[in-house]
């Protein structure tokens, strides 16, 4: 085939293309080193990833974050950053039923998501609920379009231990866990210890979950064992769950499978202290004249929660002369009633009738009646006598069942091994692995 002339130089291009391409590559390698294509260092970097906040693509948007304020509402807010009465009046209507808004909180933070451009239109609205969960109005369109969402939570497995001064709560905070451990952990031990009378020097060691999000802490979750030495004894709480008619079920055994739960809690609030004891014969601190006081005082702040020690129902809620607010329920067990005096107000839906289940709060500290400030004024009644609620028997739960045993005493081993930094044996690791009633496998202790 004969070429002619415009062929051969477009076959001249191409080859000094091809010349210029080659030396410019081969400069390069001299200047830089040789590539090597099975060096991922030496290639070209990837393409950025985009960055999402929200389940948001933001690499286009202005982000803006602040706080609720005192007396802020939705509609102040939006207003605050250009919509206009009616396409606030939309958002308003696409709430409805999907979030409440008066759930808007001061305090809360809320994120605004703007395009780039001068206009800075809004696209987003976002409220952040808690730490987890947060509600997204997508303002991209003429009607909007509101979700529920939540973060991710990642769970790290931790050990902790303290000894305490003064406070369960100051212990745990000043070894570095969380205040809700402290709570959690109080929870836990509430029918075996009167955590109104720990001493100074009683100690503890928890294995527990660490909750984070966005790589910050927002509390403890699940607590899987702790020992607690209180009054010269070692309290032991190993927890286990088992699978019984389709529901996984859990709770705190010691360590010769007895439960920890008792039909009573030991005090109706957590972390306060006891102003004034059951007696036959007490100065009245108002009246000033000797009379009884058939119950115990726990001094509290104005507002604390108060909860029923024992499931039941109410049969008393109203003003009741010296008592002021009071709450009397008759519980489950045979011949029990408790009683919640001076407080504040009641819980939301409480009435005469309602049933109440053991560690519900029903009411509020406060200092209604004949008071000389906020307390709680707590009592019981066995087959209708009045008895001390400090010196009341416990009325124990469940223990571990037989067919269960097997699985809690390889939970035991579990749970011991990692509190006294030892390791499991391969045949209960092997064991741990292949077993369906019990937990996962605790990571060895990392501390805190």
């Amino acid at each position: 085939m004969k070429l002619t002339l415009r062929d051969k130089l477009s076959i001249v291009l191409i080859l000094l293309c091809i010349v210029v391409l080659s030396s410019t590559f081969a400069l390069r390698c001299s200047r830089s080193g040789t590539v090597d294509f099975n060096d991922p260092a030496s290639l070209p970097p990837p393409p950025k990833e985009s960055e999402y906040l929200f389940d948001i693509c933001i690499d286009s948007l202005n982000v803006t974050t602040a706080t609720v304020e005192s007396g802020q509402t939705l509609s102040s807010i939006l207003g605050g950053y250009g919509l206009t009465p009616t396409e606030i009046h939309r958002v308003t209507e696409q709430c409805a039923g999907k979030f409440d808004l008066r759930n808007v909180r001061a305090g809360n933070n809320y994120n605004i998501l703007t395009t780039m451009d001068s206009v800075q239109r809004i696209q987003y609205f976002v409220y952040e609920q808690s730490a987890t969960e947060f509600v997204t109005i997508d303002l991209r369109n003429e009607t909007p379009v509101v979700k529920k969402g939540e973060k991710p939570v990642q769970i790290e497995r931790r050990i902790g231990e303290a000894v305490i001064e003064s406070s369960l709560w100051n212990a745990a905070t000043n070894a570095g866990m969380s205040g809700d451990l402290a709570s959690r952990l109080s929870d836990v031990y509430q029918w075996s210890i009167d955590f109104y009378a720990i001493q100074k020097g009683d100690k503890f060691k928890v294995i527990y979950d660490e909750r984070f999000v966005d790589g910050k802490s927002i509390g403890a979750g699940t607590i899987w064992g702790a020992w607690f030495d209180h009054d010269g004894k070692r309290f032991y709480a190993i927890r286990h769950e088992v699978e019984e008619g389709g529901k996984t079920i859990a709770g705190y055994y010691d360590e010769t499978g007895k439960t920890l739960q008792s039909a009573f809690l030991k005090a109706p609030l957590q972390f306060t202290r006891i102003s004034s004891r059951f007696s036959y014969s007490r100065l009245h601190p108002v009246l000033r004249i000797r009379r009884p006081h058939l119950g115990v005082d726990y001094a509290a702040p104005q507002g604390t929660p108060v909860r029923a020690i024992g499931s039941g129902v109410v049969t008393m809620r109203q003003y009741s002369g010296g008592g002021g607010n009071t709450i009397k329920i008759r519980h489950d067990v045979s011949g029990y009633m408790s009683g919640y005096l001076h407080l504040s107000r009641f819980a939301k839906g409480l009435k005469v009738g309602s049933r109440v289940k053991q560690g519900e709060i029903i009411g509020y500290v406060g200092s209604t009646g004949v008071s000389t400030g906020p307390h709680l004024d707590f009592r019981i009644w066995k087959n209708g006598k009045p008895i001390d609620p400090l010196k009341i028997s416990d009325v124990k739960g469940v223990d571990i069942k037989d067919k269960y045993r097997p699985g809690f005493e390889l939970s035991k081993r579990r749970v011991l091994a990692d509190l006294n930094g030892e390791r499991l044996s391969h045949a209960d690791s092997v064991a741990l692995k292949l077993a369906t009633d019990t937990l996962p496998v605790v990571p060895a202790a990392n501390g805190r």
